[in-house]
């Protein structure tokens, strides 16, 4: 397939995404009765940011560009990727830019998350000249490169197996916010986007807030209120009641929503129904520590990525820093030379 065509498969993609077939429809109904945190609304919200922020024509033609990839692969690779399953799709953005650059992908969906990869695979298999660009395999042996993601110790697994092979390991990170006391009623209701979306499992969800001394923390519980119907979904319940508890046994001192709990705490990662908040009297040096911090995948606030917006990468706003589009490239370049 020539990049056009494989960009022309992708924009229909994201036409049928967006048209809510039967078949999707079904399928995304089978993932939530799979796993109860892919609710219908966060599911769609899922797909609607792929297929607006990445499954546009020109969107697409534009990374191509950028990135002058050839309009064939030469020599196409088996790239095996390991999904995430935390949120809805998570691992799209790794299956799109394999796709795009003409490789072929063996994919292992999270046990999470395997219905929606499924049917998009297949979706495009369809849809594509040649029905084994994208397999899914329960066993990744057998290929010249990959892109895993995982937790910090399954990461360490990867890195020891895929050592001898070109890779991208993803360890666990998370996003974090610094207010200046100035956020308007607008910029505090999107932040409450970024860090209830997906019920917070993101690794661009905000779990981390950083306050100056004295901040007024009452305009932003009012704002997070807004996500105060999260407290219905059972398991998110279960969440808060169980860590509420704690805190109570425990003597700690919290703020809550009524469905989220605010506890002053040094962690950047913060446990469901929870978000953590610290006090800061230096800007510049916090941006500098968070800047070197490799746990920090996002930070939201004035002058950093605009509040609302933690949750609605760009095409080439890649995981972890790490360009993709770049590496998978250079892999079909380099096997190129070696068999021309």
């Amino acid at each position: 397939m020539t990049v056009n065509e494989r960009i022309d498969a992708l924009v229909n993609l994201g036409e049928h995404l967006s048209n809510n077939d039967p078949a999707w429809q079904g399928a995304k109904e089978r993932a939530e009765r799979e796993n109860a945190w892919f609710t219908q609304n966060f599911i769609n919200q899922s797909v609607h940011a792929i297929t607006q922020n990445f499954l546009q024509r020109n969107v697409l033609e534009r990374l191509a560009a950028k990135y002058e990839l050839p309009n064939k692969n030469r020599a196409p690779q088996k790239v095996g990727l390991v999904m995430a399953g935390n949120i809805p799709l998570v691992g799209f953005h790794d299956l799109m830019c394999i796709f795009l650059t003409g490789h072929h992908a063996l994919v292992k969906p999270s046990s999470k998350d395997s219905i929606l990869p499924l049917y998009v695979i297949n979706f495009l298999n369809q849809q594509s000249k040649t029905a084994s660009l994208l397999t899914i395999a329960e066993n990744l042996k057998g290929c010249d490169a990959y892109i895993a993601t995982g937790g910090n110790n399954t990461a360490r697994y990867f890195e020891y197996y895929f050592s001898p092979y070109p890779h991208i390991i993803r360890k666990n990170r998370t996003s974090v916010a610094v207010l200046d006391g100035t956020e308007t009623a607008e910029e505090l209701s999107a932040l409450a986007d970024d860090i209830h979306l997906y019920f917070g499992l993101g690794c661009r969800n905000v779990t981390k807030l950083y306050v100056p001394e004295g901040y007024d923390f009452l305009p932003l519980i009012d704002a997070l209120k807004k996500y105060n119907h999260l407290i219905d979904h059972n398991k998110f319940k279960n969440n808060y009641d169980y860590h509420l508890a704690v805190h109570l046994l425990n003597g700690k001192k919290y703020m809550t929503t009524g469905a989220l709990l605010l506890i002053e705490d040094e962690a950047l990662f913060s446990p469901i129904a929870q978000l953590n908040y610290e006090f800061y009297t230096d800007a510049v040096a916090l941006s500098r520590s968070l800047a070197d911090n490799e746990a920090v995948q996002a930070v939201a606030g004035h002058g950093f990525v605009p509040f609302g917006q933690a949750q609605c990468p760009t095409v080439d706003t890649f995981a972890d820093g790490v360009a993709t589009i770049a590496f998978l490239k250079n892999l079909g370049q380099q096997a190129h030379l070696r068999n021309p």
